[in-house]
């Protein structure tokens, strides 16, 4: 059989097209398309592609049922092991993750899974009518999940195809935690979130918003109501400055409230919407990772003439995928590797005026492996804006476990959890996602959600017997 070597790019928007609207940059394969990728997968025995997917799925099976057509068999498939394909498909890291492990990465470029992925969820999106396995008898046990995140709706899910009743408790006014508010239109159209959500909703599974647990209940009083189990996916959501004179200006936003604003509020749609935000004609946005990517590309969108990207490390550094830096490049954000803000210049109304940065160079290797930016004394320089955001990570809300003395914490207020289990210091309480970890990947909060899901359903189990 003869390989081909490339995948077969996914066609896109144009980048001068697609900085006016928020409309997904990448439009998806076509069936031919998807069968042309599919064709060029090795079909292994040992699949080294399952082992780097951090919720398992059987890769090599759902892919040679693309290939055979049979697309109802491929999202079965996946769905064994994924229930939010069509987000996954869009912003998982693939490439750092089963397409690295792909054999033929060894000496071509790896299957796109991932695209893959997106094909047949949105091969089931389109036929409009999702199919649902049978569900068990109900158990009589009840979970409270906190938090509609990807770590509560995967949590969720599996708990509820194993036959309990699960309700999620959500904050906000919308469910989906990060992937409304976080991640914008552009990349994950609410359109699919909302789809997965009602796949979700459709298992059984309640969803209540508007409820902040920590304040409106109780974890204690949770589990007075007739909860025998709480699972809590409350995502990082505290945003993190650096604090440097002119933080507090106007027009300084943190990236969580710059993207809550717009994807979640519908800012750009002011006044039509009554969430107004601060749109730049000169936009500097702080930091490395998808985050600052996502806000720089917003900020664009929104009308920006220029967009300035400050990063302290070299592009090699940076925590964003390539996919992503390329789509903000080749939008026309302008790179500042190597430079590091010192202060936020502003006027005598309170109003930003300018950035004034650093340029830096690398040093020895920090705690994380990569090397330390260093200053470079005297090479101070100055970018005129008017808008900054600050893209620089983001911390534990302490809301909730400020209000439940019981559950340890890390020094850095993260809830500690068993690795294995997502079991944290109180009885009956789980955690997993950012809240755990720190902020990471969708999917590896998913993949949290899941293993702290086979833990409650143990436990719960465990109790039935001796209870």
């Amino acid at each position: 059989m003869k390989i081909v070597p490339e995948k077969v790019e996914m066609s896109r928007q144009a980048p001068k097209v697609r900085v006016t609207n928020f409309n997904e940059v990448a439009l998806g394969y076509s069936e031919e398309e998807a069968q042309q990728e599919a064709k060029r997968c090795l079909q292994c025995k040992k699949a080294p592609c399952i082992e780097a997917c951090p919720v398992e799925i059987d890769i090599p099976s759902f892919i040679a049922r693309i290939i055979e057509k049979d697309y109802q068999g491929a999202i079965r498939k996946i769905k064994e092991k994924n229930l939010l394909p069509a987000m996954c498909g869009r912003v998982c890291p693939q490439e750092g993750l089963c397409e690295k492990a792909c054999t033929l990465a060894k000496k071509y470029e790896p299957v796109a899974i991932g695209r893959l992925e997106r094909f047949a969820a949105d091969w089931e999106l389109q036929k409009g009518n999702p199919e649902r396995s049978p569900l068990p008898p109900h158990t009589g046990k009840r979970v409270a999940i906190i938090g509609s995140g990807p770590a509560g709706l995967s949590c969720a899910g599996d708990l509820a195809r194993l036959g309990h009743k699960v309700t999620i408790f959500e904050a906000l006014h919308k469910p989906g935690g990060v992937l409304v508010y976080g991640i914008p239109e552009f990349r994950l159209p609410k359109a699919i979130v909302r789809w997965e959500i009602e796949y979700i909703r459709s298992l059984g599974v309640e969803v209540k918003t508007g409820y902040v647990i920590g304040k409106i209940y109780t974890l204690d009083e949770l589990f007075s109501q007739g909860y025998n189990a709480i699972f809590i996916g409350i995502g990082a959501g505290l945003p993190k400055f650096m604090d440097i004179p002119g933080e507090n200006l106007n027009g300084v936003y943190s990236a969580n409230e710059f993207l809550t604003r717009t994807n979640l509020m519908k800012a750009y749609l002011f006044p039509d919407y009554d969430t107004p935000i601060k749109i730049g004609k000169r936009v500097a946005v702080v930091g490395g990772g998808n985050v600052a990517m996502d806000a720089s590309r917003t900020a664009l969108r929104l009308g920006a003439k220029r967009v300035f990207n400050i990063y302290r490390r070299s592009r090699k550094e940076m925590p964003a995928r390539v996919e992503e830096v390329q789509n903000a490049k080749d939008e026309g954000v302008k790179f500042n590797f190597l430079t590091n803000p010192v202060r936020i210049l502003g006027n005598s109304k309170g109003w930003v005026t300018g950035i004034e940065s650093i340029r830096m160079e690398l040093g020895e290797p920090d705690e994380s492996g990569r090397q330390r930016p260093v200053p470079i004394k005297g090479s101070e320089f100055t970018i005129g804006v008017d808008v900054v955001v600050m893209a620089i990570g983001a911390g534990a809300n302490p809301l909730l476990p400020s209000a439940t003395p019981d559950l340890k914490l890390n020094k850095w207020g993260y809830i500690i959890a068993d690795e294995t289990t997502g079991q944290t210091s109180k009885d009956g309480v789980w955690a997993g996602g950012d809240i755990v970890s720190g902020a990471a990947t969708v999917i590896s909060a998913m993949a949290s959600g899941r293993s702290s899901a086979r833990a409650i359903h143990q436990y719960l189990m465990e109790s039935h017997k001796s209870g």
